[in-house]
């Protein structure tokens, strides 16, 4: 349960403060507004280091469907524990959801005649949609958060804390090279989760909440997990 509790938790802060970044820089009445997308690549690299530092010690730290999955495959995560994580990292996804809305309830309201910029804050949306491009350019992504995060181990310089800044550079370099094609979800419980909240909220004007569109961030980083692993696992290290 302890393991559970710190996925959920962690996801939780991961939206918390990823979400909470392009709140920032979107919403109406934010003192941060036109920030740019430098500040989104850095803080969602914050939000995925903080927590990972947080609770690694009590859980895989993984915060991400996907990279459970892969790490299930991998054999670091028992398969028994499987659902559980997911269960955790989903339920943490959209209580974090819950929380930005709370948080930034005013500049919500600010930006009531704008529907697709309150939708971006909770989930992703790609530039060209074209929903099985668009499943190909998340699992490129998530191919490289997953066997980046699986390989730098046998690198021998990431002993201790100075794992977690890798994987902020993980983050980051994914969101500068990758996030102008679909918003890199590369975490289905960071996109379905939030979205979630955004469709059962009674946020003002909202809109709809896409969920056409919401096999992308489910399928894609599946698919690029799975492929990152395997080729991790032939790899002679």
């Amino acid at each position: 349960m302890t393991a559970y509790l710190g996925e959920f938790l962690g996801t939780m802060l991961l939206v918390l403060l990823g979400d909470g970044v392009c709140a920032n820089v979107n919403l109406n009445k934010s003192n941060f507004k036109n920030g740019g997308l430098v500040i989104v690549t850095i803080g969602w690299g914050m939000a995925v280091l903080l927590p990972a530092a947080c609770f690694s010690n009590i859980c895989a730290a993984s915060y991400n469907p996907a990279l459970t999955i892969a790490l299930c495959i991998g054999g670091s995560l028992p398969w028994s524990q499987c659902i559980g994580y997911i269960v955790a990292e989903m339920l943490g996804g959209i209580i974090g959801g819950i929380l930005v809305w709370i948080a930034f309830k005013p500049q919500f309201d600010a930006t009531a005649d704008e529907p697709d910029t309150m939708r971006g804050v909770f989930c992703t949306a790609p530039g060209v949609r074209n929903i099985p491009y668009n499943i190909l350019q998340e699992a490129f992504a998530t191919f490289w958060l997953v066997f980046a995060i699986l390989a730098f181990p046998n690198c021998g310089v990431v002993d201790g804390g100075v794992s977690k800044f890798f994987v902020f550079a993980i983050i980051v370099s994914c969101g500068m090279s990758f996030g102008g094609l679909t918003g890199y979800a590369m975490n289905p419980a960071r996109d379905i989760g939030p979205r979630i909240a955004h469709a059962i909220l009674p946020i003002k004007g909202k809109g709809d909440s896409d969920w056409g569109y919401a096999i992308v961030p489910i399928l894609g980083p599946v698919i690029g997990a799975i492929v990152a692993v395997l080729l991790y696992m032939v790899i002679p290290w």
